[in-house]
C-alpha cells in the first residue's frame, strides 16, 4: 500500500490500524535544536481524541503519545522523530456485523476490491483514528512554525446549516479561548450553543450531520509555495482533502468568487514599507500560488458520518442483497474533533514549505 507518507523535506510516514497494537508517524527532516514540548504535544491530541463530550464517539482513548526517538534534553536531535499512541480501547466485536458485509458510503468495497483483503474492524488504515498520528506530527510543525512567528487558528464555522458569523477578533490566543470554552469548538458562543443542541438532536435520531471548519494563518511570510504544481494553496487543499470524510475545500474567495467581476474581486496593494499589503483578501493570502504576507484563511467541508443507527440495504462479498444497521461507538458530527486535524495538516504543509523556501534564492 502506497501513499503513507506525506511532504517533501519536513516528511511524515504515519502507520498502523484502528484496531491494532497502536498507531503511530515517523517524521523525517525536523531540523536540530527545536525545543520539542511534549506537554504540547499532548494537548493537541487531546483535542482530537475520542470521548470528549457528549456529541462525540464514545470510544475510550487517551492518546497517550509516547516519543522514541529523534530528541535529546527537551530538544530535536535532526534524526527522524518516531512517536507511537497505543490503542487502549478496542471493540472490535462492535464490528463482526460486517464482516462479509460492505457498509453504505465507507471505504469498504473499494478497499476489498482494490488489495483483495480488508481489515473489518473500524476500517483498518481507512479508519479516521490514523489521524491521531497526523495531529501529533503536526503539533510539533506548529512549534517550528511558533519559532517563525507563525500562527494558526481554526474552529467549526458550520454544522448542518448553521452558520457562524465571521471571526471578529485578530488575536489568536482569544480565539482559542472562546472555541475551548464548548464542546463544538465554534469561536462564537451563540452559534455553538445551537449548534450543540442541533448535534445532539440528531444524536439521539441515530443520525449524523455534516459541518465546516474554517481555519486561519496568521504572519505567515511572503514567498511559499512554487507557481506551477507545487502551489501553496494545492498543496494545502491535497492536505486537507486526505483527512477522512472531507469533501470540498476553498480557499480566499473561493466558490463565490466565481459569482463576481474582476473589477470587484482584485486585491488592490497598497504602500505599506517593505511589505505591501492588500485592500481586500479574496486571494485568501495566496496569488499565483505564492503566499503574499496577508493572512491566509480557507474553509473545510466534512460530510455526515457514514455510519448510522438506521437499517440500511447494501449487498454482501458475493455481491448479494443484505441490510445493515450501525453499532458500535461513533460520531454523530465529526467536526468538533476535526478542528485540530485541520490545524496539524496546515502546519505540516506551511512547515514543509518553509524549510523548501530556504533553497529558492542565494
Amino acid at each position: 500500500m502506497a501513499g503513507n507518507t506525506f511532504g517533501q523535506l519536513f516528511r511524515i510516514t504515519t502507520f498502523g490500524e484502528s484496531h491494532g497494537v497502536a498507531i503511530g508517524v515517523v517524521l523525517d527532516g525536523c531540523p536540530a535544536q527545536l525545543p520539542i514540548d511534549l506537554e504540547f504535544i499532548q494537548s493537541e491530541l487531546d483535542k482530537r481524541k475520542p470521548g470528549q463530550s457528549k456529541i462525540t464517539t464514545q470510544r475510550k482513548e487517551s492518546d497517550t503519545v509516547q516519543i522514541l526517538s529523534g530528541t535529546f534534553e527537551g530538544k530535536s536531535t535532526g534524526t527522524p522523530i518516531a512517536m507511537l499512541i497505543p490503542n487502549e480501547d478496542q471493540r472490535s466485536k462492535d464490528y463482526s456485523h460486517n464482516t462479509d458485509v460492505y457498509r453504505p458510503s465507507h471505504a469498504d468495497y473499494t478497499y476489498d476490491a482494490k488489495y483483495g483483503i480488508r481489515d473489518h474492524r473500524g476500517g483498518g488504515r481507512s479508519s479516521a483514528r490514523e489521524t491521531a498520528a497526523r495531529v501529533a506530527a503536526g503539533a510539533i510543525a506548529k512549534l517550528l512554525l511558533k519559532h517563525h512567528g507563525i500562527e494558526i487558528f481554526a474552529h467549526v464555522s458550520a454544522v448542518g446549516q448553521i452558520q457562524a458569523p465571521n471571526l471578529a477578533h485578530d488575536d489568536v490566543d482569544t480565539l482559542l479561548a472562546i472555541r475551548e470554552e464548548n464542546i463544538v469548538r465554534c469561536a462564537d458562543p451563540a452559534t455553538a450553543h445551537q449548534m450543540i443542541e442541533f448535534i445532539d438532536g440528531v444524536r439521539k435520531d441515530g443520525d449524523t450531520v455534516g459541518g465546516k471548519v474554517s481555519c486561519i494563518v496568521k504572519n505567515c511570510p511572503v514567498g511559499l509555495g512554487d507557481p506551477v504544481f507545487d502551489k501553496l494553496h494545492a498543496d494545502l487543499g491535497k492536505a486537507m482533502l486526505s483527512i477522512n470524510a472531507v469533501h470540498g475545500f476553498e480557499y480566499g474567495s473561493g466558490f463565490s468568487g466565481s459569482e463576481m467581476r474582476g473589477s470587484e474581486h482584485n486585491d488592490i496593494f497598497l504602500a505599506n514599507g517593505d511589505q505591501p499589503k492588500t485592500l481586500t483578501n479574496f486571494s485568501g493570502g495566496i496569488q499565483g500560488g505564492i503566499s503574499n504576507g496577508m493572512e491566509i484563511n480557507f474553509t473545510v467541508a466534512f460530510k455526515p458520518v457514514a455510519t448510522i443507527m438506521h437499517n440500511q440495504q447494501t449487498i454482501n462479498a458475493a455481491g448479494e442483497a443484505a441490510e445493515i444497521k450501525g453499532k458500535g461507538r461513533h460520531d454523530p458530527c465529526v467536526v468538533p474533533r476535526a478542528v485540530v486535524i485541520v490545524e496539524a495538516m496546515a502546519a505540516l504543509v506551511l512547515a514543509d514549505h518553509l524549510l523548501r523556501n530556504r533553497t529558492s534564492r542565494l
